[in-house]
């Protein structure tokens, strides 16, 4: 099974998220999001296997910085967020057509 794991190495929950997936035995993509963002229309499928919207995924925090508006509509949030990567809630795993966010990092064991 191919696993994509869309990581920020200076996070604890994405650092732990990638230990328990190399624990389970897979090699996963490593996707440094913040250096290489997911175009819009990869960023669009995930938010989908995820179940979700942009906002559902948007740091508030790091938004406000940024000076992204969550109310934006969702195609120009979408573009903002991946215009500002370190606004998007990290770590996100993509294994056989689905995702998960792993906050907890025990939430990617859903899908692998």
């Amino acid at each position: 099974m191919s696993v994509t794991i869309y990581h920020n190495p200076k996070c604890g929950k994405s650092r732990d998220t990638l230990k328990l997936i190399e624990a389970k035995g897979i090699r996963p993509r490593i996707v440094e999001y913040l250096k290489t963002p997911p175009s819009a229309a990869e960023f669009k499928q995930i938010l989908e296997w995820l179940g979700v919207g942009a906002r559902d995924v948007l740091r508030r925090k790091e938004a406000a910085e940024n000076g992204i508006d969550p109310a934006l509509p969702e195609d120009r949030l979408i573009a903002a967020m991946l215009a500002h990567p370190i606004v998007i809630e990290r770590p996100i795993v993509v294994a056989g057509g689905r995702a998960r966010l792993g906050r907890p990092p025990e939430k990617v064991l859903e899908i692998l």
